[in-house]
């Protein structure tokens, strides 16, 4: 039986992964810099997917990259 919120869910926390929608704004080599709501550099190892839906550029990173 699994419990929402057990001793081993708090030391053995998952990381979420998101597809979070962005602005592309510049790339290096080794980072992008983004815009959702704030400008921030994400490093390309931390990006695991990068899709395009309508018009939005979303990139699949852990939910902790782009808070």
């Amino acid at each position: 039986m699994s419990w929402p919120f057990s001793v081993h869910n708090a030391i053995y926390h998952k990381e979420r992964f998101i597809w979070a929608p962005v602005r592309i704004i510049h790339e290096t080599d080794k980072a992008i810099l983004i815009d959702n709501g704030r400008k921030s550099w994400i490093p390309k190892s931390r990006i695991y997917r990068i899709r395009l839906k309508g018009n939005t550029f979303e990139i699949y990173v852990k939910e902790s990259v782009v808070r």
